[in-house]
């Protein structure tokens, strides 16, 4: 009896017109089962790990991005190489590039300009960058590059699309051999750009399937021009002793310029010179010329003396003097054959220097060198 109670089987309910309203009903009502098991809302579901980060403001971004160029116009130099890409890209005949040269030129910028001209709002789609800091073995350039040189683009006013591949000079030869055949194998299609600092890391299958441009140091009135709209813009207080300071340390790279600017301007609240080199920690000009009258009219041992002295109070380092002095010489007036041997000696000790050798000993040696330069010209004199 109990198995057939267990056994019995909940009757079946007829299905009627006049029970349909009533079925529809009860399946509608959730049961208990689906009450819990209800996922919340995506608002409530997100977390602070996944929310995105907010926006930083514009008055915290650093100025090398704050002010980059954001068209041809605006590129601060190289007007002749600027103006024959925007005409290979106004006649639609853009070839592949390759831009060499040391950093803070300009090479990322104007190619970044020229593809915002190409593609205005569909600039993120038509454009695959990759840095030094991405993988870009022989895997990448197979998989990546090749798909994204293969597939079409949707927009039909562009008529190609763009690899950008900056410090190309740290890719494997491996690389550059596979990209080689992409390159030629996808011309119709997409056009390459690459940025590099050495050209001659760039094996000569890819140099000659490029136009190469070189982008030089920048001049300093160049440089100088570019940070008066800085900080015109930034309405900051900068002598005109401080902004040639800027410009000297820059030695043509504008990136360094703007860090060094935005750096001192934020240490003090007026840009001088002696901000400048106090806040890049370079010695002052004042400072060299003192060190360079000791080192040419004063004893060996009163100038180890007035140097280490110097050095300890000021906090200065021995290679950023060495460098000072070197540019100091040739300043003065010197005979040629003793201002030769002057700076060759002082070449080897900033060599030894850079290896960590002993301070003391390469500055006993920096010293000696001036006093033999002193016997020669003495020697030079008298003949």
């Amino acid at each position: 009896m109990f198995w057939r109670h267990f056994r019995q089987k909940k009757p079946k309910r007829s299905i009627e017109p006049s029970n349909l309203p009533a079925m529809a009903a009860e399946e509608d009502k959730p049961s208990a089962m689906e009450i819990d098991d209800v996922l919340p809302s995506p608002s409530l579901r997100l977390d602070k790990k996944c929310q995105p980060p907010p926006v930083p403001h514009a008055k915290s971004a650093p100025w090398v991005e704050k002010y980059r160029p954001q068209s041809l116009a605006d590129v601060a130099a190289h007007r002749d190489i600027v103006d024959t890409i925007d005409r290979f890209t106004n006649e639609n005949k853009l070839p592949h590039l390759l831009l060499y040269g040391p950093p803070g030129t300009g090479k990322t910028s104007t190619i970044l300009a020229v593809a915002r001209k190409l593609y205005g709002a569909q600039y993120h789609n038509m454009i695959l960058e990759l840095n030094a800091s991405d993988e870009r073995g022989i895997d990448v350039v197979r998989r990546q590059i090749q798909d994204f040189a293969s597939t079409r683009s949707f927009d039909a006013k562009a008529s190609v699309k763009l690899v950008l591949l900056d410090e190309a000079d740290a890719m494997t030869k491996d690389a550059q051999f596979a990209l080689r055949r992409v390159i030629e194998k996808y011309t119709r299609s997409t056009r390459f750009a690459l940025i590099c600092n050495h050209v001659n890391k760039i094996i000569p299958a890819l140099q000659s399937r490029c136009t190469r441009f070189r982008f030089a140091p920048l001049a300093p009135a160049h440089v100088t021009e570019r940070l008066r709209h800085v900080i015109n813009a930034e309405e900051i207080d900068v002598s005109e002793s401080g902004l040639a300071a800027v410009v000297q340390l820059s030695n043509g790279d504008m990136r360094k310029a703007l860090n060094i600017l935005q750096s001192t301007h934020m240490a003090s609240p007026h840009v001088t010179e002696e901000a400048v080199y106090l806040c890049t920690g370079n010695p002052l000009p004042k400072d060299i010329e003192q060190i360079a009258f000791w080192l040419l009219n004063e004893s060996f041992s009163t100038s180890f003396k007035r140097i280490s002295e110097m050095k300890l109070r000021k906090g200065l380092a021995l290679v950023d003097i060495v460098r000072e002095v070197t540019i100091f010489i040739f300043r003065i007036k010197l005979p040629t054959s003793v201002r030769v041997r002057l700076i060759n000696n002082l070449a080897d000790v900033e060599y030894r220097l850079s290896f960590g050798c002993n301070d003391k000993l390469q500055m006993g040696s920096v010293i000696s060198c001036f006093t033999q330069a002193r016997t020669a010209v003495v020697a030079a004199a008298t003949k």
